[in-house]
């Protein structure tokens, strides 16, 4: 591709590993080099959420080996997962490990790295834009604004064994403006009685925002203490990120001319 050419973009070589973000779903949010990957890669070791139409964008050489990580849920282990990437990296593959959103980003990239170390693994990684900040502009929601917070908390609603975090502090949270959920709908319910107890208002503004980017994106907007009866009201399922803080109130003013093939 002649855009490749022109970015002067790093050989793909045999035996090393490249870590990639491949954004929040929507295959135009790519990034260029995260492309570029996928037509370098002959395997590409993916996760659940990575779709379809993203996969098509690969080699037609490729061997795509589903790795099928989803927070809560049944899936290959973490070590299983390692194992595979060393296996093929040794074998000399130019191997893809790509991964939903930004690989640094609740994504254990970070773990995955650390066990590239310590086999002499060469690697690179690539951000992808995260499920969060690209979720959140596609439904006109801002991360930041001027008039409603200057900063910003993203947090992950359970641990790796699929159950509530135990070290977060609940009272710190409730003081930050805007609180951005990874992966918390299962564990919601739970998470509001804590907040609510810390002094949030049972009326703030809160939006969940499921299949962030894609056609089939849906965009539910409630208060604080209505959220857990809408979300069975208006079936909203996992994946799914939560947005809780006055950012959403701008959504209803920020849409009106949105153009209107624009996912929103």
């Amino acid at each position: 591709m002649q855009i490749f050419d022109k970015l002067n973009l790093p050989k793909f070589k045999k035996g090393e590993v490249w870590l990639v973000g491949a954004g929040p779903g929507d295959p135009r949010l790519l990034t260029i080099f995260a492309l570029y990957a996928l037509s370098e890669a002959n395997i590409i070791i993916y996760d659940a959420l990575v779709s379809d139409e993203i996969l098509s964008l690969s080699s037609r050489d490729a061997i795509l080996v589903y790795a099928g990580k989803r927070g809560g849920k049944p899936s290959h282990s973490q070590e299983n997962i390692s194992q595979l990437v060393i296996k093929y990296a040794l074998e000399g593959k130019k191997v893809l490990r790509l991964k939903g959103g930004d690989p640094y980003v609740f994504a254990r990239g970070a773990e995955e790295s650390f066990i590239l170390n310590e086999n002499k693994i060469s690697y690179r990684v690539i951000p992808g834009i995260t499920s969060s900040i690209g979720g959140m502009a596609s439904a006109s929601i801002p991360a930041t604004s001027r008039n409603t917070n200057s900063c910003i908390l993203f947090l992950t609603g359970h641990n790796s064994n699929g159950e509530m975090p135990d070290d977060i502090d609940w009272a710190a949270v409730s003081k930050i403006p805007v609180v951005v959920m990874y992966m918390a709908l299962k564990h919601l319910p739970v998470i509001i009685k804590r907040l609510i107890l810390e002094g949030k208002k049972k009326d703030e503004p809160i939006a969940i925002i499921q299949n962030a980017t894609l056609i089939t994106q849906k965009v539910l907007e409630s208060k604080l203490n209505n959220v857990s009866k809408d979300i069975e009201k208006y079936n909203i399922k996992s994946p799914a990120i939560v947005i809780l803080g006055p950012v959403v109130d701008l959504r209803s003013k920020l849409i009106e001319n949105v153009i209107k093939d624009a996912i929103t």
